[in-house]
Parts: C-alpha cells; structure tokens; sequence
C-alpha cells in the first residue's frame, strides 16, 4: 500500500495524479478495507486529517497521517457527500487550511471507497425506498401476499409490527428519517407530495417538521389514520398521533363544505393572525395567564384579544371553540 501512496505533493502533473489516486483506492478497494483503514489510508495520501461521516448512525471516523486518531479539529478545506442508491449518506473531508490541486479527487474516490464499505459490510443504512414497494405497503386496494412481499423486500420482518407515518417537511425526507429512527430499521418514500415513513420505531421529530402517525397495525389503515392526524398537526403542534385524536378524528370525515358553513368555524376563519393566535394559545394552556406566557404577552393584553374574539365567538366554552378550532385546521 504505501509503494502506491505517492504523495500529492510530488506528483508532475494533475492528470499523472488523478490516476495514481484511482489506483490507490482500487487497490484499497481490492483488499476490502474497513472505514478506519481507509480514512488513515486517505490520511497518508493527502498528508493531513481525513475524516468520514455517516448520517444515519452519527459515527465520525478522523485519522491523522500519522495513522492514529486526529485530536483537536483543524480548518477544513474541501469535503464531499457520500452517495448510495442516490441518497447521500454522509460526507468525507480533509483538513487542512487550504485545499490543494488533487484534493477533490482523492474525497470523490474516498467518498466512492466508503459507498462500497456501507454497502458491503452494512446492510445499507439507506432510508429512501423504491415508492413502488411502499404503495404496495400502505395500499388499501393491494393484496395481504403483496403487501407482505413488500415488506420483505424493504428489509421488515414478518413478525414485527410496522409504523406508519405520513410527514409533510422542507427537510430532505431521508434527513427526516434518519433522525427519528437513528438506530432502527425505517424506509421512506414519497407519496402524492406527503413523505412516508415505515419504521420499526419512531422517536422525535426534528424541528420545522409536520408529521402525522398512524396508530392500527394493519399498514394501509394506519396510512389513512397517518394523513388524517397530518391535517390536524399545527406551528404549535406539529407531530399528531391518530390516537391521541380520539373522537376528533370524525371531523376529518366531515365534508369540507359543511365545516366551512359552520358558524363558528366561519368566525374563526374572519379573525385576524394574531387572534387565531391567542386563540390557539388560550385553547392549548386553558388559562389567561399561562396563554400570555406562551404568546410573551401581558395578560391584559391577552384579555382584550379575548374579549375582541368573544363579539363573534363565545370563548367561555372553550371545549366548543377547540372543537371549531380542530375543523377549521381541516380546511
């Protein structure tokens, strides 16, 4: 290995270099390393720390040229994604202060190299599924045999329940998903512009994320349970589970037209922001006091916000009002 690793710096030109990199990672790549030798490898070549992430389990791999386990971490100059199945998967970087002529291609090949040492030696810890196995899942019209063979397929047990989850994020769905179930099986697809997610195990949500999650154990139903509690979920509220709904997931089977017509729904529909606002807040804390601690408000002025709404709302039953507040989300 080390009569392969010619230093970057003594090479006579980019395209003589460019090659003997390729090699040097071929070579790595015959001996199938693991992902400590080839950022220590990478480290010897490049003559300064290399480093190797992987998002779905959070390890950090850093080897100094010396061969050992970088201490403090220094600038760094260039980093690359490491793709797999085109999901991105994790990152490579060098470190050092500034980048130099063949930097870029010894993090692509290194970024390659540690696609092949996941890939391997994993399983995968990809996230992103093929949508046509997971239509199959959550399917209501699909057949009990297919929709097993699906699940094989996605790599889920036979004998292990399924959560379902339908997810509404400007956050890449397969971020989403690697941060909710880090240490899990989970797959994710895109449906009708609503993430899926099927995971063994769902812990929180990552911020600016709606989510909605089923609660049956039969994947289609819990699906349908799933997109009906994402219509309920809120800024304030963002990730709803269909059991906690209880009797206010028959809202969601209401038409849209009858909701709209009714009188309080309407009226919360003519209030302005920052109503809705107070509203909300007063509705979520149940008291005057605790709403102006959430909206950093004085409770007077709360209580002139409140008084303002109760011209057209009776807000002195505030179990009507949640409910008129839950159908007009609905819209």
């Amino acid at each position: 290995m080390e009569a392969l690793a010619t230093r970057l710096s003594n090479l006579d030109s980019h395209v003589e270099g460019a090659i003997r990199v390729v090699m040097f990672y071929d070579t790595l790549m015959r001996r199938r390393v693991d992902l400590p030798a080839l950022a220590r490898a990478t480290a010897g070549l490049a003559e300064c720390v290399a480093g190797i992430r992987l998002h779905s389990t959070g390890k950090v791999v850093r080897m100094s040229p010396a061969g050992t386990e970088a201490a403090a971490a220094q600038p760094t100059s260039s980093r690359s994604p490491i793709t797999l199945d085109d999901e991105e998967i994790g990152e490579v970087w060098l470190e050092r202060p500034a980048a130099w002529p063949l930097d870029e291609v010894v993090l692509d090949r290194l970024a390659l190299a540690v696609a092949a040492v996941v890939e391997r030696y994993g399983p995968a810890r990809t996230t992103m599924a093929d949508p046509a196995l997971v239509e199959l899942v959550i399917s209501a019209d699909g057949d009990e045999a297919g929709r097993a063979r699906a699940l094989r397929l996605l790599g889920f047990a036979a004998d292990r329940p399924v959560l379902v989850a339908a997810v509404c994020s400007e956050l890449a769905l397969d971020r989403v998903a690697a941060a909710v179930c880090p240490a899990h099986l989970v797959k994710a697809a895109p449906m009708n512009n609503t993430g899926v997610l099927l995971a063994t195990s769902l812990g929180d949500f990552p911020p600016g994320v709606r989510a909605g999650v089923g609660a049956d154990p039969h994947p289609a139903r819990a699906w349908s349970e799933a997109r009906t509690a994402l219509r309920f979920t809120t800024t304030r509220t963002p990730v709803v589970h269909h059991a906690d709904l209880g009797a206010l997931a028959l809202l969601a089977h209401v038409p849209i037209d009858t909701l709209r017509a009714n009188a309080d729904v309407a009226a919360i529909a003519a209030l302005s922001a920052d109503d809705l606002e107070t509203l909300d807040a007063y509705c979520t804390t149940g008291s005057l006091r605790r709403a102006a601690d959430l909206l950093h408000l004085h409770h007077s002025s709360v209580s002139r916000r409140l008084d303002q709404i109760g011209r057209v709302l009776d807000v002195s039953d505030i179990g009507r009002v949640r409910l008129a507040l839950a159908a007009f989300r609905l819209l």
